[in-house]
């Protein structure tokens, strides 16, 4: 049986490649044939990173398009590569490089008088990679050059017990190569083909009923695509689509998108959706556990109501009956989006079962841009387990929520209607937590008025000019203003014309909260017992 890679191949417009002898520089053929005023044949490519010398024109005359001013380069076919099988690839990563004497072993010339490179795969030869390869149940070969399967009847017979594939960064393009792969291995469950530029047909593609886990980041597919693939992915448990420039949910049959039965984890991290109403329409998949919308354009979040759903479904009411919006979404990720008002963090309390969300670098939860802190966070979100990829213990929960009652106290309104819209768990925490109206805060002796306690805070140094001082624990009032603590401080550390600047220490918070209203109390900024407030020096 032979297997042959011409060694000058004949080139192709579309056609993937990478450069000579390195498999990590890739690019797309653009244009095959002369460039006016040098001789011989020249072959464009549009490199995916972008680091070549021009947009595909020299001199004035344009062979092709390329997508940035300086992705395009000609090349001779010499420096190129069209990559090797799938099979070569398993070779060499795992019995290592063959030998110059391995490689001339065998050739053939082809009708063009070429010298054609051979590898036999005969009985000798396929039981000896099966020594190797029979128990292998996972491989990697990355950035290797692979652009096609190979023989299609050895792969399976090579790697029988393959369980895991990563094919991120090669050169495969076509659909139908990845199901060749795929049909020969039947124990595959887990597939990665990120980093591989994808065409838009999809075609001889077989039911992939084994794979459970399907990695297709950075390929260009769109959602549409998908809704193909799904019919092929009976099985399929989680599905990372990152970086694929998505914008728009396009349900192929319906207004929500239906089947992906198993579907449990659905990864659209660095896309580019920037309306809720999108994501809304995959509501409707009903074992979907976690949904990962990291870095999108998201302003907003809501949860339907009946109005909303009567859209989805169409006023079919035997549906809607039945239907409940994300009913198992536990895990929501939103971090690096665009939200920024209350209402949507209130509105993740409609999710039935979610426990574990992420709003970091949103303007809502960064206090830099004007957003509310940690503590405010926890308790807005009744549920919350995991915030921000912190746990949530039962105590930072109780310490947040009194916190958060005694920020409220401090700025109370006196229509009781707008405190309810403006913080809509106030009341029901104050029930909780036996608070009464007059500011009281929970102390061992039972509730007391808030201006009457003593709250302990910790201070710590960290200005390089002020040195080295051990902290401090003290007794300070809750009405303590930040300018009044700043005093305190200059006396307590012995400063000498040196500025104190205050930051508020928050557990599970990445970065200090900044105390600049030197008129704001300590409980008008929800500071409770056992708070620590770093103590660093104006620049």
């Amino acid at each position: 049986m032979l297997e042959s890679i011409e060694s000058n191949p004949e080139f192709r417009v579309g056609q993937r490649v990478h450069a000579a002898g390195d498999p990590r520089r890739i690019g797309t053929v653009k244009y095959v044939g002369p460039i006016h005023g040098y001789s011989g044949t020249w072959v464009g490519v549009d490199w995916d990173d972008g680091e070549a010398k021009h947009d595909g024109s020299i001199n004035g005359v344009r062979y092709f398009q390329a997508r940035s001013d300086r992705s395009g380069s000609f090349v001779r076919a010499h420096n190129l590569s069209t990559g090797i099988s799938l099979l070569q690839a398993l070779e060499l990563r795992y019995r290592g490089e063959s030998t110059k004497e391995e490689e001339d072993e065998m050739y053939v010339l082809s009708a063009s008088n070429k010298r054609v490179s051979v590898q036999l795969l005969g009985k000798d030869k396929i039981q000896h990679m099966l020594s190797q390869f029979e128990e292998l149940t996972s491989a990697a070969v990355s950035y290797m050059g692979v652009s096609t399967p190979g023989v299609p009847c050895h792969i399976g017979t090579i790697v029988p017990k393959l369980k895991e594939l990563d094919l991120t960064g090669n050169l495969l393009s076509e659909w139908k190569d990845v199901g060749t792969i795929c049909g020969q291995l039947p124990a595959l469950a887990a597939l990665n083909i990120s980093n591989n530029l994808m065409l838009l047909e999809i075609c001889g593609l077989p039911q992939l009923k084994a794979i459970r886990i399907l990695v297709i980041n950075n390929t260009g597919i769109n959602w549409s695509q998908i809704e193909i693939l799904k019919d092929s992915l009976p099985a399929i448990e989680e599905l990372h689509l990152m970086g694929n420039n998505i914008s728009t949910i396009q349900p192929s049959s319906s207004f929500v998108v239906r089947g992906f039965d198993s579907l449990r984890l659905l990864n659209l991290e660095d896309n580019c959706i920037a309306e809720w109403d999108e994501i809304l329409k995959l509501s409707w998949l009903r074992s979907l556990e976690q949904l990962h919308l990291n870095k999108n354009n998201l302003n907003r979040i809501y949860y339907p109501d009946n109005d909303r759903m009567d859209e989805f479904l169409g006023g079919n009411e035997s549906q809607k009956e039945s239907y409940m919006p994300f009913k198992n979404l536990c895990s929501l990720l939103l971090g690096g989006n665009n939200i920024m008002d209350l209402a949507s963090v209130d509105s993740l309390n409609a999710f039935p079962k979610l426990v574990d969300i992420r709003l970091s670098r949103n303007p809502v939860a960064d206090p830099g841009q004007g957003g509310i802190p940690r503590f405010v966070l926890i308790a807005r979100l009744s549920k919350v387990e995991i915030l921000n990829g912190s746990e949530v213990s039962p105590r930072d929960r109780k310490d947040s929520e009194i916190r958060y009652i005694r920020l409220v106290m401090s700025e109370l309104h006196e229509n009781p209607e707008e405190i309810k819209q403006l913080h809509p768990r106030y009341a029901e925490l104050k029930i909780s937590h036996g608070i009464e109206d007059e500011r009281p805060s929970v102390g061992a002796a039972g509730p007391q008025k808030m201006a009457s306690g003593l709250l302990s805070i910790t201070l710590k140094c960290v200005g390089a000019s002020i040195g080295e001082k051990p902290p401090l624990t003290k007794k300070l009032p809750a009405t303590t203003t930040v300018g009044k603590l700043k005093i305190l401080c200059e006396s307590f550390f012995k400063l000498k014309s040196i500025k104190p600047k205050l930051f508020l220490q928050e557990e599970g918070s990445p970065l200090p909260i900044l105390l600049e209203d030197e008129m704001a109390s300590l409980m008008d900024l929800g500071i409770g017992n056992e708070s620590i407030i770093l103590l660093d020096e104006e620049s």
